[in-house]
């Protein structure tokens, strides 16, 4: 089985993410899933990305389990325990 061929790059939308754009993305993968990030900028609306840069996005910053925010005291004392016995594996 073979990869489709990379699509263009030459008119893809670099830099900062838009809030339309993040709206798009979430949207459609609620609805369709992710199962092929190449073919997923074509398939969702008006995305003009790379199906890498949809699929760090979603990874990274709109995925719904994904916990933001400072870590509880409870939280800081396992890490500390889990350090001392794993190291910095």
């Amino acid at each position: 089985m073979r990869r489709p061929p990379r699509r263009n790059k030459e008119g893809l939308t670099k830099g900062p993410w838009q809030p339309e754009e993040d709206e798009k993305l979430v949207a459609y993968i609620r609805k369709h899933g992710h199962e092929n990030w190449r073919a997923l900028p074509e398939k969702a609306a008006g995305l003009n990305r790379c199906g890498k840069s949809c699929r760090l996005r979603w990874t990274n910053y709109l995925r719904p389990d994904i916990k933001r925010g400072g870590i509880t005291a409870q939280e800081e004392v396992l890490i500390i325990w889990l350090h001392s016995i794993l190291g910095n594996r």
